[in-house]
């Protein structure tokens, strides 16, 4: 058999080095995104970004129960090989705890600035945006106005043993909720309320879990975020939101912002700072205002007024959100030995 000319060869690998450089050069751009929000309020947003920048959004999405914890597991486990650009979270906590491990990277965010310090990192490694508020969701069948509970201590009050729901706390927006209940009351109170609630409520895979159960009349009231609330007020089930604790001495509702931080090392800087700067973008937090999940603006920028109640149209909860990643590990520990079999 002949053996291929030099010069064929030479060739041959030639044009297929062309080819091969060509189609790295002319592939479209991508940012790679891990992503706690639903996947049903995060996908249009991301499918109008490619429309206006060509850069498409490989987005990593998660499981109701297991939330944010397990995406922010997934970046440490990554650390020395990122793969994550950008991380959108549905809550501030587990953003802290990357922060703390050096994972994110600073970005001086034109749009960032105009979000009030209190809702962005001083060294520009998070932007807070597009907030949801902890609340009780009610049957309106079983309880008339004047026997609603009014406090989120009622989940762990014995006169509504198996009457009341709350997700398993231990990923999302009930964990971060239950971090800062430690981080206010103290180890010793925060405990005793758990053990209550664990005694007390019926504990479901997820928010959204506790706002179907509330709305088919499986239970009178659970804990759940606005979003998922709305979803059940808007279809007409018959259920309302309480903004919990107002009175003089309650502890006030809590407000939980959504989060983006850029990881460090990640494969494609230019493009994560295109997507974190049109995600904080004032169109962006009007969709979701608009949408199906309620959120609740915090860019000054945005004129829209928000179709649930706001920090300033209730009493919020003052929160040491850096307190409350401080702890996380302790307070994980104890809610997984408390919650982790609990049906």
């Amino acid at each position: 058999m002949p053996r291929p000319a030099p010069l064929a060869v030479s060739l041959v690998l030639a044009v297929v080095a062309v080819v091969t450089t060509g189609c790295r050069e002319h592939a479209a751009p991508e940012v790679v995104v891990y992503t706690a929000l639903d996947e049903d309020f995060s996908r249009p947003i991301f499918a109008d970004f490619t429309r206006e920048t060509g850069i498409e959004v490989l987005a990593k999405y998660d499981a109701e129960s297991t939330k944010t914890v397990a995406l922010t597991q997934a970046i440490l486990a990554e650390r020395d090989r990122p793969r994550c650009d950008v991380f959108w979270n549905n809550e501030l906590v587990n953003t802290l705890r990357l922060d703390e491990a050096g994972l994110l990277a600073a970005y001086d965010s034109p749009v960032g600035t105009k979000y009030p310090a209190e809702y962005r990192s001083a060294e520009d490694h998070w932007f807070g945006f597009a907030a949801r508020a902890r609340v009780l969701i009610v049957n309106t069948d079983l309880l008339e106005e004047g026997e609603r509970p009014d406090s989120i201590l009622a989940l762990a009050d014995e006169r509504w043993q198996g009457r009341c729901a709350i997700a398993k706390p231990l990923a999302g927006t009930t964990a971060s909720h239950a971090a800062v209940l430690f981080a206010t009351w103290g180890p010793e109170r925060a405990e005793e309320f758990f053990h209550g609630v664990k005694q007390n409520a019926a504990v479901v895979a997820g928010n959204k879990q506790v706002a179907l159960a509330v709305a088919a009349g499986r239970y009178a009231f659970g804990l759940t975020d606005t979003d998922d609330a709305m979803i059940e007020v808007e279809r007409g089930a018959p259920v309302a939101i309480v903004y919990p604790d107002q009175g003089p001495d309650g502890l006030g509702t809590l407000f939980i912002p959504n989060t983006l931080g850029m990881i460090r090392g990640g494969p494609n800087p230019a493009a994560a700072k295109k997507l974190v700067d049109y995600l904080l973008s004032p169109a962006v937090e009007q969709k979701l205002a608009a949408g199906p999940s309620a959120q609740i603006p915090l860019n000054p920028a945005v004129d829209q007024p928000p179709r649930v109640e706001s920090p300033r149209t209730v009493r919020a909860m003052p929160v040491d959100f850096a307190a409350a990643a401080e702890n996380w590990d302790r307070v994980a520990q104890f809610l997984r030995d408390e919650f982790a079999t609990a049906q």
